[in-house]
């Protein structure tokens, strides 16, 4: 009966592995439609993109990506949505550590209801607060300026890396920091000594998710910056909208260029991205 039970289950794995096949390249193809449109449709004149806009191009003319390199508009955006997003990242991971590592090895009266209201932070969309937050932001005179618009990305950003370092950190094993705290470690020396440099891969997944956020962040820089000088990338796609017509192909080529940033980051992270997940973001 046994051996009938184990063929039975031998005989049924291929199919299992056929199926996962499928649903894999599914997914896939469904990931990659977007990208590959966006590129092919960079290469294509109006009239042919709205005729065949999944078609292969029929000349791969190169002066529409040409047109959107040669434009100096587009390099500065592009400095502005490095600038943003690099301060965006550095102080969200760094003040989410910092709590994370607190709720997580140190004990305090109302912790588990200070963490619980933190969290709940995730439950409430950007989109809810653009009108308090825009005033916060005009009260503070920090209208169209870095502070203004990295700050609430900053604030919004805060609960969901608490909530993948703490659960990394709580892996962390304590003989580590009881032998610190013999040595005569403090906590800030055993956090940036000790702690930060074994979370590599927690940094590069909670990373990862902040700039993909910021990065291809649009309602928020719109709501909060008024300057063309001081736009991001995402703004720039307005440039191509004429009053009668939307030039379509220069639209797709300039989206390609711009998502290469963040697609090269995440094939460069992806390693310790993997592991990250892994080790500390799925534990409840």
């Amino acid at each position: 009966m046994f051996s009938r039970k184990k063929s039975t289950e031998v005989g049924a794995r291929p199919v299992v592995n056929a199926m996962r096949l499928a649903f894999l390249f599914a997914t896939c193809t469904l990931v990659l439609i977007p990208f590959y449109a966006a590129f092919t449709g960079g290469f294509k004149a109006p009239g042919e993109l709205r005729a065949n806009p999944f078609a292969l191009p029929q000349s791969w003319d190169l002066q529409y990506y040409i047109e959107i390199f040669q434009n100096p508009t587009l390099w500065q955006m592009l400095g502005n949505s490095l600038w943003y997003t690099t301060l965006t990242i550095i102080f969200t991971m760094l003040i989410s550590a910092m709590v994370a590592f607190t709720f997580s090895h140190i004990h305090f009266f109302g912790k588990k209801f200070a963490y619980s209201y933190l969290i709940s932070g995730m439950m409430f969309p950007v989109a809810t607060a653009l009108l308090s937050l825009f005033i916060k932001v005009r009260d503070f005179n920090l209208l169209d300026t870095t502070a203004g618009l990295v700050l609430p990305q900053v604030a919004f950003g805060i609960a969901m890396s608490v909530l993948f370092f703490r659960s990394f950190f709580e892996q962390l094993p304590k003989e580590i920091f009881e032998a610190a705290m013999v040595d005569g470690c403090g906590y800030s020396r055993f956090f940036f000594k000790i702690v930060l440099p074994l979370s590599t891969p927690i940094l590069a997944t909670v990373g990862v998710f902040i700039l993909v956020g910021t990065w291809n962040g649009y309602t928020m820089p719109l709501i909060l910056l008024n300057s063309p000088e001081n736009n991001p990338w995402t703004l720039g796609l307005m440039q191509f909208r004429t009053e009668y017509d939307v030039k379509w192909n220069l639209v797709l080529g300039y989206i390609t260029v711009t998502i290469v940033p963040a697609i090269a980051f995440f094939l460069l992270a992806q390693k310790y991205i993997v592991a990250g997940l892994g080790q500390g973001a799925v534990k409840g």
